[in-house]
């Protein structure tokens, strides 16, 4: 989605780039390609495999791609492509265990989605485990159990995601305009599927629907990583050829389940009054659709320029018609292409005291501007900067290059098609522009919605329609991890991967650099931080560092907000700055040629930023409603009233903004804030990428070498608290709420404490994986007594809180909290067993060599760590100290750290409590 967020961009300084003329506006073409070294391997049973070998990390990246999705469906089977990837987790007839299980004891990152054109599998490993991820892809593509029983308990799996959707009035008005716009396309039914559909699901008429699609001619694996491409077909041949049938030709589409299925969407009559939806929410909300021509049309680059010349920084059109008016306070603008078809999306939120009209007339305005108005040289050249950037700074990845060539190859048809894509981005003219606005973006063409609150529920938020699900699954009855061992396909030890660590120095003024050169991607990735955190917040002026964090691009002494929208994004970089409890973070990435642009722009933010009295007073509206949908949202109220009973006043853990600390703040408070926190002393940058690290010295010295700070740097006291005597119950009431969100907790240990690693062991077993857990495995699986379980031990810098999150049924939720308290209780007496611990200390070293396998990601551990007060060395010596953690020690720990007898237990919801 083509959303824009105030902080999540800083446009940079056109450093050497002139003008492009009139007539020619694209720059010259890019070298990058997303195919280069990708192979195409078609086995003699239909399977397109594509390979594509990444040195780096020593990770792959095992994607599987059905051409199968909610495009295929029709009325009456609305939602079976996603029942189906939910069943696929339930095991398969060689290996009766949920395969969440197996691909968490592999140490993967893993999931799944449906979407319109593809439902899709992906796991992302250690290079010695790809072999293992591919049996069970192999194994599941051919012998899922599909059962009664087992679509029984997943169907409730589902039918919950569709509740939690329906919660969102933004869901519920993009669908009624979706099916307006589209009443005989597959494109105007549901992903995720309805109600009544999903529920007429039998076990028989999902296992046809495998049966049928869930072979190798619809299918295309891509494999992208650490291997060697001879070696990984020779394993891809062994496990994949023997499936399916001989001489079977690759499916190029695969056709509607019921009927022939109009899907073309041109055309499709519009909807000429609003769609007006008066139900309960939180804010006004407007969605309109103009369709759009499939992925494959000549006019997809065009599209995509003219949705950046439209939303895409400070100085694009409908910022400054919407947003820098005052008019909008949240929303953004999609343009989505697809195998048949596609749609443009425009949903918005007014601004307090604004209405969804006055917003709508605005909006039109815009666009009847684009259609008569060209957009300039300077705009399309910019436009094309960004997207084609976006492109490469969004592939440092594995997964990431992976997900592409397999949406590109479902979707598109050819997994070459970005590049192909990139080649027709640069021959966009102002004219194309105007062209493709002219065609698809008439008043005439298109379906719009407003949504209009019956009663306030400010909890209801703006939030985009997705085009995929976003999966849970059920883990199913609790397995013992020795089980679970049992099934696992063999695999090669891992090698040690130790972490290459930067080279760290110190200019004089004490800022931290951290350098380290990776020249597998032409790529920068930044990530800075300064000591100035919500910790600083108080009671009286809570906000203020959030407020300051998301004013740091709103001007400087030398750049007013247009000139900074003019920085970045002239070479299409990202510069994103936001607050946490300890530091303000500041990502950052650009291409290797445009660092120096990278690093003007973070230097001006971090010493020269002016937040003027238009932007301040603008950002300070929007987080007063922030607040307000916050203080109905039941997980927001659970988390502070938890916070406020564990902790005392004046203590920084328990300090939350609220609507009247935010509009007691001033702009000259944010400016002395500032001028006092953000120094060079407090400051960490590290950059992680293909650079030359004398010449980046060189620079840095040039742009934070005159940088000063006066007196001792800012600190923040915690005063050393102790756990609650007994078991306190608080239940801040949200009526009208259909679910109820629970924290359990007190304080605990800092991440120097000698049982830290202890305490991972024992978190990852007792809830810090819900598909695996114990408080998983019980509460959600076996009593089904939640949606979701999680657990934590916050040890930062300094001490934090032990939480259990519930997330329940309001009728539930008693018996939730007393089950995770026994549950809790059960594990301080009588521990962990040892395979559990073996289990968890595997899963915790390879999820960590997976976790780093990015520049950016990398980057970012560096930073924190150091913020953290810790040595870097500690990156190396993680595998090492996980792995000496005992059995005994674990067990030693949780006697030491679990306490349900003394708890503090808050649930937010309709409730009052018993």
């Amino acid at each position: 989605m083509t959303s824009f967020r105030l902080t999540a961009r800083l446009s940079a300084l056109l450093l050497l780039s002139a003008p492009a003329s009139a007539q020619t506006a694209a720059p010259a073409p890019t070298t990058y390609s997303t195919s280069a070294n990708v192979r195409q391997t078609v086995l003699p049973n239909g399977l397109t495999v594509l390979t594509k070998e990444v040195r780096g990390a020593p990770v792959v990246s095992v994607q599987v791609f059905y051409k199968i999705g909610s495009r295929n469906e029709a009325p009456g089977v609305n939602g079976i492509a996603h029942q189906l990837e939910h069943m696929m987790f339930k095991g398969t007839t060689d290996r009766p265990v949920q395969f969440g299980r197996l691909l968490g004891a592999l140490g993967a990152d893993f999931n799944a989605f449906t979407a319109y054109d593809q439902t899709a599998y992906h796991e992302t490993v250690q290079k010695e485990k790809a072999g293992a991820a591919l049996a069970l892809e192999a194994d599941r593509m051919v012998n899922a159990q599909i059962d009664p029983g087992g679509l029984a308990s997943e169907r409730k799996v589902v039918l919950s995601e569709i509740e939690g959707d329906e919660n969102d009035p933004q869901y519920r008005l993009s669908r009624a305009v979706q099916s307006a716009a589209f009443p005989n396309s597959p494109y105007g039914l549901t992903v995720g599927g309805t109600r009544r559909d999903i529920e007429g699901f039998t076990a028989d008429k999902v296992k046809t629907y495998y049966q049928k699609y869930y072979s190798p001619e619809y299918a295309t694996l891509v494999i992208v990583g650490d291997f060697n491409t001879a070696d990984m077909l020779n394993v891809v041949r062994a496990q994949f050829g023997k499936l399916g049938k001989p001489g079977t030709k690759p499916v190029a589409s695969s056709v509607p389940l019921v009927g022939n299925g109009n899907e073309a969407t041109l055309g499709s009559p519009a909807a000429k009054a609003p769609i007006l939806l008066r139900e309960a929410g939180a804010t006004p909300l407007l969605s309109a659709v103009y369709p759009l021509p499939e992925i494959s049309s000549p006019d997809a680059a065009a599209i995509r320029v003219l949705d950046s010349v439209l939303l895409s920084g400070r100085t694009s059109r409908l910022y400054g018609a919407l947003f820098e008016s005052g008019l909008a306070a949240d929303g953004g603008t999609s343009p989505n292409q697809f195998l048949r078809g596609g749609w443009y999306d425009f949903n918005f939120a007014p601004a307090p005291g604004k209405t969804v009209q006055a917003l709508d007339k605005a909006l039109l305005a815009a666009l009847a501007e684009v259609r008569t108005r060209p957009a300039s040289a300077e705009e399309v050249r910019q436009a094309i900067t960004q997207i084609r950037a976006a492109e490469v700074l969004g592939s440092t990845s594995v997964d990431a290059q992976a997900q592409s060539l397999g949406l590109d190859a479902t979707t598109a048809g050819d997994y070459r098609f970005t590049d192909r894509f990139l080649e027709a981005l640069a021959r966009v003219t102002p004219a194309d522009v105007q062209r493709v606005a002219q065609k698809y973006l008439q008043d005439s063409s298109r379906t719009v919605g407003y949504f209009e609150p019956t009663t306030v529920q400010a909890g209801q938020g703006q939030s985009a329609p997705t085009t995929s699900t976003q999966e849970a699954f059920n883990a199913g009855p609790p397995v013992d991890p020795a089980e679970v061992a049992k099934y696992l396909p063999t695999f090669p030890a891992p090698g040690s991967a130790g972490v290459t660590l930067p080279e760290q120095y110190r200019l004089p003024n004490g800022l931290t650099v951290f350098l380290l050169r990776d020249t597998g991607t032409p790529t920068v990735s930044l990530s800075a931080n300064v000591l100035a955190g919500r910790e600083f917040d108080t009671d009286a002026g809570a906000g203020l560092v959030d407020l300051v964090a998301g004013n740091l691009l709103s001007g400087t002494t030398t750049r007013d907000a247009q000139t900074l929208s003019r920085l970045i994004d002239g070479v299409g970089a990202q510069l994103s700055p936001s607050a946490s409890r300890f530091g303000v973070a500041i990502g950052g990435a650009s291409l290797s040629p445009d660092l120096p642009t990278l690093l003007e722009g973070l230097s001006d933010v971090l010493q020269h930023a002016t937040f003027p009295d238009k932007e301040f007073k603008l950002s300070q509206a929007r987080a007063i409603q922030g607040v307000r949908q916050a203080d109905d949202s039941p997980g927001s109220v659970a988390q502070k009233i938890f916070r406020k009973t564990v902790y005392p006043v004046g203590n920084p853990w328990q300090t939350f903004s609220t609507q009247s600390t935010l509009a007691s703040l001033t702009q000259a408070d944010l400016a002395s804030f500032y001028g006092s926190h953000y120094r060079p002393d407090t400051t960490v940058i590290t950059l992680v990428g293909n650079f030359d690290p004398a010449q980046v010295k060189t620079l840095i010295e040039q742009k934070f070498g005159a940088w000063k700070a006066s007196g001792p740097a800012p600190t923040v006291a915690y005063p050393v608290i102790g756990r609650p005597s007994g078991v306190v119950r608080a239940y801040p009431q949200l009526p009208g709420k259909t679910q109820a969100v629970t924290y359990l907790g007190y304080q605990s240990i800092d991440r120097k404490d000698p049982r830290y690693y202890a305490s991972l062991v024992l978190n990852q077993v007792l809830g810090g994986d819900t598909l695996s857990s114990r408080l998983g495995t019980e509460l959600r699986d076996k009593q089904g007594l939640t949606y979701g379980v999680s657990s934590g031990f916050s040890a930062g810098k300094v001490a934090g809180p032990f939480v259990v999150t519930l997330q329940t049924n309001p009728a539930d939720t008693e018996k939730a909290v007393q089950a995770a308290l026994a549950l809790i209780g059960k594990v301080r007496a009588e521990g962990l067993s040892e395979t559990e611990v073996n289990t968890a200390k595997n899963t915790l070293t390879s999820g960590f060599v997976v976790g780093l396998s990015s520049p950016g990601a990398l980057a970012g551990t560096f930073t924190s760590f150091y913020s953290d007060g810790l040595p870097l060395d500690e990156l190396r010596l993680y595998p090492q100290k996980v792995n000496a953690v005992t059995a005994a020690q674990v067990n030693a720990a949780a006697k030491e750290l679990l306490d349900p007898n003394n708890i503090v237990v808050v649930t937010a919801g309709p409730n009052k409590g018993p």
